[in-house]
């Protein structure tokens, strides 16, 4: 009997022994996956990160910048250019193209601005537009007329002033279209190429209207 009573107490302690192991076994199982599990989010995290701001940097390349910095300048002699057809004028198709160039341009130029910011990148001074325009480094920008181009202009009258604003608004469409065929070459984002093909579209067009409007073939 006391035999028997002491093989019951053996089986009882290794039972005892063997759930403790047991347990100890699953507590070291569980806490690994448990607490690696926010790990790999992390990491996940901070790869998407990267590859996002990677992304974004290689979302547009200087010739991008260059042309929407510098189109913007360009587009506001063209809205100035608009500006001075009023009381200079009677001529009515005149006074018409003026008003689309005007307005086209003008919301060209926020969008441009809005894409600089987004970018991290200063725009100009806004100054340079107007009777400035030609001074300094927008006098290299293709077509853009210079201030004593300017000056005649605005003192133009009549027929005299048609003449000069349809030559001079010529020359400055087709200096834009140079500067988007060269960032459609050479830029890598898409809504800049997307602008430049838009802007050698319309000034395409308005080319030949006012070439027209000169009795130009």
């Amino acid at each position: 009997m006391h035999a028997h009573n002491t093989s019951r107490r053996r089986i009882r302690a290794v039972a005892a022994i063997g759930l403790t192991a047991a347990g100890l076994i699953a507590i070291a199982g569980c806490s690994p996956d448990e607490s690696p599990s926010d790990t790999p989010s992390a990491s996940t995290s901070v790869s998407e990160s990267a590859t996002a701001s990677a992304s974004a940097s290689a979302a547009h390349n200087e010739a991008d910048v260059e042309f929407t910095s510098t189109m913007i300048g360009h587009h506001r002699q063209a809205v100035a250019m608009a500006e001075l057809v009023e009381g200079r004028t009677d001529n009515a198709e005149l006074i018409a193209l003026a008003s689309t160039i005007e307005k086209a341009q003008d919301a060209e130029i926020e969008q441009m601005e809005d894409r600089l910011e987004s970018w991290g990148v200063g725009k100009d001074d806004p100054d340079d537009s107007h009777e400035n325009m030609g001074h300094g480094g927008h006098s290299a920008m293709p077509g853009m007329l210079s201030p004593d181009q300017m000056t005649a202009l605005r003192d133009a009258r009549g027929t005299e002033f048609d003449r000069l604003w349809l030559e001079g608004m010529i020359r400055h469409h087709e200096g834009a279209i140079a500067m988007a065929d060269a960032v459609l070459a050479d830029g890598v984002d898409p809504a800049t190429k997307a602008l430049a093909q838009e802007v050698k579209r319309t000034q395409q067009a308005e080319i030949d209207q006012m070439k027209g409007m000169l009795g130009q073939s």
